[in-house]
């Protein structure tokens, strides 16, 4: 069995993004196995278990993920994760993965796929509306499928956002009101709120959001109004009723499913897409097990190992 410390040292983001492109588009045939997530919630955060097969990469697995927070007040990451890749014909463990970075790296290609698909120019504004690893994750990624010609950026702590703009100079970045950063042409939040950030009478016709951040049940970031007036893409339906952007809306009574316009597998087989460039569209990313063994086989076929014995 091999155990793979750094695996997302070295990989090529477009590369990346290509493979999650492809496991979107297996995802919207069909061709796989993967039920929904299943959480254990604790007093300040929560951990997933992923399993999943994709045929087509001939490849089966599972992954254990956390999401805590307050942990980065810790020097922690808010996520991390171990991905542990099984033979098929035995059920023999073959690869350990720390997917930490993997984690962030998946997540902020999803976003970049739903961008290039979805949003209605290939020259865009973008503003972020959080500032953690994955709002840096999403902002290199989408970098790799189109053009960004500024970045708007928010933070509740205005150190923050300044210490994001600073690290990320070379995409002409600059801190801004949160109304500001969601008057952009593409929207990508990513923070852990349970009540909306971003308000519908700020939202523009023709404006793309990832909505990233809502990933457990009870997490909200958008108005729901927003959502009521634009073509809901979801990453997978279950996953998103159950704990995306749409769960407390849902919930609530305010949306509901039969309002999901598709999933983002089908956006990219074509059998959904944009109906005019005035419509707003929302890209509901709850995260996909099969996303995670897409990049294991990269990360395996890349990345530095060690030997562990097994069994």
């Amino acid at each position: 069995m091999k155990y793979y410390p750094r695996p997302e040292s070295g990989l090529d983001t477009h590369e990346v993004n290509l493979a999650i492109e492809e496991a979107f588009r297996e995802h919207g045939t069909g061709n796989f196995q993967m039920p929904p997530k299943v959480y254990i919630l604790f007093p300040n955060g929560d951990f997933r278990t992923m399993p999943a097969y994709l045929p087509a990469e001939q490849l089966a697995g599972i992954k254990c993920v956390n999401v805590h927070p307050a942990n980065p007040g810790k020097g922690l990451p808010t996520v991390m994760a171990l991905t542990i890749i099984l033979d098929i014909e035995t059920g023999l463990p073959l690869a350990i993965l720390n997917a930490t970075g993997l984690t962030d790296l998946r997540t902020g290609a999803a976003g970049a796929i739903a961008t290039r698909y979805l949003a209605r120019k290939r020259s865009v504004t973008l503003g972020l509306v959080g500032t953690g690893r994955q709002a840096a994750a999403q902002l290199e990624a989408i970098s790799r499928e189109i053009e960004i010609t500024g970045v708007r950026v928010w933070s509740r702590k205005e150190e923050s956002a300044e210490k994001f703009v600073k690290k990320f100079s070379r995409f002409d970045c600059r801190t801004s009101t949160l109304p500001f950063v969601c008057d952009s042409d593409v929207i990508v939040t990513t923070t852990p709120s349970r009540s909306p950030v971003v308000m519908d009478e700020w939202i523009q016709d023709g404006t793309h959001i990832n909505a990233i951040g809502a990933d457990a049940p009870g997490k909200e970031e958008l108005d729901p109004a927003i959502l009521k007036r634009s073509m809901v893409i979801v990453d997978d339906p279950v996953q998103a009723i159950h704990s995306g952007e749409i769960n407390v809306p849902i919930r609530q009574g305010l949306f509901s499913p039969e309002e999901i316009s598709g999933t983002l597998g089908e956006v990219v087989l074509g059998r959904k897409k944009r109906a005019d460039n005035g419509q707003i569209t929302v890209f509901d990313s709850t995260g996909l097990a099969i996303q995670d063994l897409a990049i294991a086989a990269i990360a395996m076929k890349n990345g530095k190992f060690l030997e562990l014995e097994f069994p």
